[in-house]
């Protein structure tokens, strides 16, 4: 079993690297033996999916291409899956080797196992273990959001999708069609940036509150992608930490410990209750709303009412 599924991994990476234009499921399924012998289309259609994710989990950068008949095809270019000579040092093998780590505990660990052993195909020198130097050093990003999986892939090969995300100020989720981009994780959460089409702007979802299956959908992107996505920068600004003003706030004593950390002055009002001067910020309003009836805004005016609005939306759930 573990041959025939080898010959029919490599006689379908033969014919997406051979071929200088897209091919179909059926094409490729007239062209493979294998996919012949299939019983029926949906043992087919299931050994193919397999087969691709498999073989782009081994390294090769497949295509998904949509003709004018909305007919999807698949190739994959010589140029996009051939590696330049690679020569690194010590120093920079112990690198990649830390970065590897990193994703021991994940789905991932295979792959970054096997980008190794592609690297001392290309050139790595063989008396250099990337995992021999520092080993100290156990460095682990977390990763239990189930659609980190499908999102990583999607960024990777340039897929739209779909999923139900819940914003921090909504009772319910709602459906979004997003172009994804990049993943980053900041202070514990993962991000997702990418261009909302829903919206026709760059949006950033966090992963922990997408709801559901992640969907991945065919066609291309509508949007340029940009050459650096800043996902930190954007999650800090909506997190209020770029900030060029402040807010003015009532606190109830011995309660908003996070809000207090940031104040840049407190004063005590008496009857239980603190006065704040807080660095303003995008989505400071949300933030706010959190602590419920804790937290009275006192100015300036338009977040007083973007905090209101946001109780009010939450009450009518």
């Amino acid at each position: 079993m573990a041959i025939a599924k080898a010959e029919r991994l490599m006689n379908l990476a033969l014919c997406l690297l051979g071929t200088r234009r897209p091919l179909s499921k059926r094409e490729l399924r007239e062209s493979i033996e294998a996919y012949l012998e299939a019983g029926s289309d949906d043992s087919f259609n299931r050994m193919f999916e397999r087969d691709k994710d498999d073989l782009r989990e081994l390294g090769l950068v497949i295509e998904t291409v949509e003709n004018l008949d909305g007919e999807v095809g698949y190739l994959a270019r010589r140029d996009s899956n051939r590696l330049p000579p690679i020569t690194l040092d010590a120093e920079e093998a112990a690198a990649l080797g830390l970065a590897a780590k990193v994703w021991q505990q994940a789905r991932l660990a295979g792959a970054a196992s096997g980008a190794l052993q592609k690297l001392r195909a290309a050139g790595l020198p063989e008396d250099v273990d990337p995992y021999g130097s520092h080993g100290a050093l156990e460095p682990h990003i977390p990763v239990h959001e189930a659609a980190f999986e499908p999102l990583m892939l999607a960024c990777r090969d340039r897929r739209p999708v779909v999923f139900d995300y819940r914003k921090a100020n909504a009772a319910h989720p709602g459906t979004r069609h997003v172009e994804p981009w990049a993943l980053e994780c900041w202070r514990g959460h993962w991000y997702l940036a990418g261009f909302d089409r829903d919206r026709g702007a760059e949006r950033v979802f966090r992963l922990s509150r997408i709801t559901g299956k992640v969907r991945a959908r065919a066609g291309r992107y509508t949007a340029e992608v940009p050459d650096v996505v800043t996902v930190r920068e954007t999650v800090a600004g909506w997190a209020g930490e770029i900030t060029d003003r402040s807010a003015l706030i009532r606190l109830r004593a011995g309660a908003g410990y996070p809000l207090r950390a940031k104040a840049v002055s407190v004063r005590e009002l008496g009857g239980g209750w603190d006065e704040l001067e807080i660095p303003y910020g995008h989505g400071l309003d949300a933030w706010l709303v959190e602590f419920g009836p804790d937290v009275v805004v006192v100015e300036p005016a338009e977040l007083r009412a973007d905090v209101i609005d946001r109780l009010r939306s939450v009450a009518k759930g």
